[in-house]
């Protein structure tokens, strides 16, 4: 089975020839349980979600602020493998059908093997995933067995990249250009960071047909219409964890996450 990277590329350009970004929502698999954390993935795409990132929880993140470091600790105490983050994959693409890729630090991958995961994401009907801490010039190996598989793949790029960097980033990549809003790891913020347009910007002047989606820091309505008005997607994570860490029960977590979803869904259509 080919991955599907067309229909993530094909559910972005539907939003955009709708005039408005994509709703792209983050949550870890196996928080709070494996099951739990599958329902709210389905939980949040069903709500509004045009696309979802299912974290592959990590030890050591270094991208992820508090809250999801606390979700991440919870699942891997909890045991997940990196065949629940598969099984996270199919289950919410089967329900939904709509576009779930993975992210995840380089290192899990590495140890698993390029091949074996690249191959697993596909069957599972992944459409790509995002590397956040993968050098593009050490990602050949990656980029080959992704594309084999028909998987996108997302590199990261900061306010911090220069020109030059943007447009080697922007040339490697597929799927979309992750654009990190802000210096630092995730979180939500009360105001979107002024060097997200910006960075937009530059990423766009490298000439790349690629859309470029904004994340970190996004956690409401009013934020999500903000960035919706200069990027093509608005990914956000850090809200939708938190939902579920606040909420007393999973019952409780998966409306929560589902009324974050609906009213960010009308903040992508501009509806602040």
């Amino acid at each position: 089975m080919s991955g599907t990277i067309q229909l993530l590329n094909d559910t972005l350009a539907a939003a955009k020839a709708e005039g408005r970004s994509a709703l792209i929502a983050y949550l870890p698999a196996g928080f709070p349980t494996v099951e739990g954390g599958i329902e709210a993935v389905k939980a949040v795409l069903d709500a509004g979600a045009d696309v979802v990132e299912v974290g592959l929880p990590h030890s050591d993140p270094v991208l992820d602020g508090p809250v999801i470091q606390t979700a991440d600790d919870i699942a891997l105490r909890g045991g997940v493998r990196i065949a629940d983050v598969m099984r996270t994959v199919e289950e919410a693409h089967r329900a939904t059908g709509k576009p779930v890729l993975v992210m995840t630090y380089w290192n899990p991958v590495d140890r698993y093997g390029v091949e074996r995961f690249t191959a697993e994401l596909a069957e599972a009907g992944g459409a790509g995933c995002i590397l956040p801490d993968l050098p593009v010039q050490e990602s050949a190996l990656w980029r080959e067995h992704a594309a084999k598989h028909g998987l996108a793949t997302v590199f990261v790029v900061a306010p911090s990249s220069k020109d030059e960097r943007l447009a080697e980033i922007a040339a490697a990549g597929s799927g979309f250009v992750y654009a990190a809003s802000l210096m630092g790891v995730t979180g939500t913020r009360e105001t979107v960071s002024a060097q997200a347009r910006g960075l937009v910007e530059r990423t766009r002047a490298t000439g790349t047909e690629l859309p470029v989606c904004v994340g970190l820091g996004v956690s409401n309505r009013a934020q999500a219409a903000e960035v919706a008005g200069f990027a093509d997607g608005v990914i956000v994570g850090s809200a939708f964890v938190k939902r579920m860490l606040d909420a007393p029960d999973l019952a409780a977590g998966l409306e929560a996450v589902r009324e974050l979803a609906g009213e960010l869904a009308l903040g992508v259509r501009g509806q602040a």
